[in-house]
């Protein structure tokens, strides 16, 4: 009797274990979906240290006002710039990833597919 109740509990606890895992921060995955778009899921906080820091370390914009969202492809011709230390330091999600600031957004894009994963206005 004490077996199975043994595999009872087991067989209620493994989902609900695996389920706790899947929605614990740190063990969530980029979808693998084709064409799915990444994020960086910045907090309200965090893009408003981004958009201080570029005003302060007077990040360059550049000369095309991009009309884009998250998940478009940035075109061919746009020159991104590295994401300074200083940001990369207080955001280190985005340490690897580049910028196109325009006057009044801060686009920043995914260097290995040239895709937008986060617009800060």
């Amino acid at each position: 009797m004490q077996r199975v109740l043994k595999r009872f509990g087991l067989a209620i606890a493994a989902p609900l274990i695996g389920a706790l895992l899947v929605c614990t921060p740190g063990y969530a995955q980029a979808p693998t979906v084709p064409g799915a778009t990444r994020t960086v899921n910045l907090t309200i906080e965090q893009r408003h240290v981004i958009r201080e820091l570029v005003k302060e370390l007077k990040v360059e914009a550049g000369k095309d006002d991009l009309k884009v969202a998250a998940g478009d492809e940035i075109p061919g011709k746009v020159s991104l710039q590295p994401v300074p230390p200083l940001i990369g330091q207080k955001v280190p999600s985005i340490k690897s990833h580049r910028l196109y600031v325009t006057q009044s957004r801060i686009l920043i894009v995914d260097p290995q597919d040239q895709k937008v994963v986060e617009v800060i206005e």
